[in-house]
């Protein structure tokens, strides 16, 4: 498949490329040059959360809902 530079230096994806990798309007790509060739690999977008969730420590190695109690104060009640 072929697609032609705009004077802006636009290229439209054929739809059939976009398709097949899951392109969508607003997916980043990110663009190389590598041995002549113009490489363009989608951008996997990188949860911030992921790589601390599940290593937080509660103190006095209490449950959540103990902690929240706690914290909340015993007389708190709930709506």
């Amino acid at each position: 498949m072929k697609s032609a530079v705009s004077e802006k230096g636009q290229v439209t994806i054929p739809k059939t490329v976009r398709e097949r990798l899951g392109l969508r309007p607003g997916t980043l790509i990110q663009f190389s040059a590598e041995n002549g060739r113009l490489v363009g690999t989608k951008s996997i977008p990188v949860d911030a959360f992921r790589k601390w969730r599940g290593c937080g420590r509660l103190p006095g190695k209490s449950t959540v809902d103990e902690y929240l109690t706690r914290a909340r104060g015993a007389g708190a009640h709930r709506s």
